[in-house]
């Protein structure tokens, strides 16, 4: 019986349990896959879950906010993503030791693949990320491996700042939120890291109502509840290809269950799991 979970603060709307039940399933293992809701300032609940990780008991967690900072200094190792974007969301033993590692960063690069075909041949690359918070830094550190050029557009711009000098090795534009808009008609790609959509608040966007993309632009939200949100609905009445998150979810818990499991699930299993 293989034993799997997810930690975090709160846990309460959670889709990964749907989708590792289906995946378990899908690949004829037998398992479980539970909510670890651990409160942010409970370092001993932490240290006791790992344990029973180490011990084997568990074979593997994903971790969620508000956690995917603080467990980095109870891992033995990261893998170089974790440590570029100081970001865990998967974790596992090997060889004896405790990795903390990231598959948010593969995963988003492969569902903007997997909805975007034109962004591999894509010329213009000019990306825009709206936002700095934890997400961010996933997509923009995925964005810069893939040869993008990166504007961070965010409304503290101090804390834009402090993430494009963690990424001081590439060529990272900031500007401020009010700013970028004057220029949204020269960006190839926009990608939403704010919550600004989410449910309940599914009339509000992360732009002035009205805004105009470029031309064959395409418009990546990382808000998937709802499963079409405003701005993916105006980015598809400008006549628009455009997403939600809700691949990059699918991706980053099947890419998690792989290293697991050893196992690949099909991922329109996953995607019929939460629909």
């Amino acid at each position: 019986m293989i034993q799997l979970g997810l930690i975090g603060y709160p846990l309460g709307h959670s889709l990964s349990p749907k989708i590792h039940a289906a995946a378990l399933k899908a690949c004829g293992l037998e398992g479980t896959y539970s909510l670890f809701p651990i409160h942010p300032e409970d370092k001993q609940g932490l240290k006791d879950l790992f344990a029973r990780v180490r011990t084997g008991e568990i074979r593997g967690l994903n971790v969620t906010i508000p956690h995917k900072q603080n467990v980095i200094e109870l891992m033995d190792e990261l893998t170089p993503t974790a440590q570029a974007i100081g970001a865990v969301n998967t974790m596992y033993m090997r060889e004896n030791k405790l990795i903390g590692d990231n598959t948010d960063v593969p995963g988003f690069l492969a569902d903007l693949k997997r909805v975007d075909k034109e962004t591999s041949t894509q010329v213009n690359k000019a990306a825009v990320v709206l936002g700095a918070g934890g997400s961010a830094r996933a997509v923009v550190y995925a964005l810069l491996n893939d040869g993008w050029n990166v504007t961070l557009a965010a409304r503290r711009i101090e804390q834009a700042q402090q993430l494009a000098e963690s990424f001081s090795n590439y060529e990272l534009q900031v500007t401020e939120y009010s700013s970028f808009i004057f220029h949204l008609s020269s960006f190839a790609l926009l990608v939403n890291t704010t919550p600004l959509g989410m449910t309940p608040n599914i009339e509000t966007s992360p732009l002035p109502e009205n805004t105009v993309f470029a031309e064959n632009a395409f418009i990546y939200d990382l808000v998937y509840n709802p499963r079409e949100t405003k701005l993916v609905r105006d980015a598809h009445a400008q006549g628009l290809n455009a997403a939600t998150g809700l691949g990059m979810l699918i991706e980053q818990a099947a890419l998690a269950f792989e290293k697991w499991t050893g196992h690949n699930p099909p991922r329109e299993l996953l995607y019929a799991a939460v629909k």
